[in-house]
């Protein structure tokens, strides 16, 4: 399995949030590029960075992201989500360098958007990120209800051809209270590997990860808070069952 540690960007910092709310943010960094250059130093071979503020339209990232990408993309693969709602937008991160863009309310509003990019881009250059609440699609930075079901999407992009899904169950995102796991695999039995986000706490969590047969975790907030360390979380999910 993978393991990508998470930059989140917000006014040009790196934070988490809790729940995807951006009033419960906590503020991890003022060097996005030093972060990097640190998880790179670790041993990571992914990130997993997100520009929140495009998420949440409130601003753009790209010129730190391209500076995030230029420093460590020579030795880590960079997968880059948050507010890629358009053509334009998802092209302009392939060419920033990313080695796989995140698509979410694009995938769930617009399939044929969907369509276009992976006629264009190739399924290896994408993923949909399926983001819910009880089962309920979030979109647009996680601050409206899709009104879709998570499994109904991930079912319908599936079939126009993505393989991989990043599954957040945003009620643990930033909570340290687990990953869900079963919400993956159930996602994952629809055909595509499924990278679990949200709720990573422990050594033992990415285990269970791994265990399970699941693509890849993304883990925020344990690593920020010292709970682990990117190589021991590497080694963890490496070593044999």
């Amino acid at each position: 399995m993978d393991l990508l540690p998470a930059i989140d960007l917000r006014h040009g910092r790196v934070v988490r949030l809790s729940q995807g709310e951006a009033a419960r943010e906590t503020i991890y960094g003022d060097d996005p590029v030093a972060v990097a250059e640190r998880f790179a130093a670790d041993g990571a071979r992914w990130l997993h960075v997100v520009d929140l503020d495009r998420a949440f339209g409130e601003g753009d990232n790209s010129e730190l992201v391209r500076r995030v990408i230029a420093a460590v993309g020579d030795r880590v693969s960079v997968q880059v989500g948050g507010g890629l709602r358009s053509i334009e937008r998802i092209e302009q991160a392939i060419e920033l360098g990313a080695a796989r863009v995140v698509i979410g309310t694009a995938a769930v509003r617009e399939p044929a958007l969907l369509a276009q990019a992976l006629a264009q881009a190739g399924a290896e250059r994408l993923a949909v990120g399926i983001d819910a609440r009880d089962g309920v699609i979030a979109i647009r930075g996680w601050r409206e209800a899709g009104g879709e079901r998570a499994d109904d999407v991930a079912r319908r992009v599936v079939g126009q051809g993505i393989r991989t899904l990043v599954y957040t169950d945003v009620a643990r995102d930033g909570m340290l209270e687990g990953p869900d796991i079963e919400g993956a695999l159930a996602l994952q039995a629809l055909g595509a590997g499924v990278i679990a986000s949200g709720g990573v706490a422990s050594l033992d969590d990415l285990r269970g990860v791994r265990d399970a047969g699941l693509a890849g975790a993304i883990v925020g907030r344990a690593i920020y808070e010292g709970r682990f360390t990117v190589a021991e979380a590497i080694k963890s999910v490496k070593s044999e069952k």
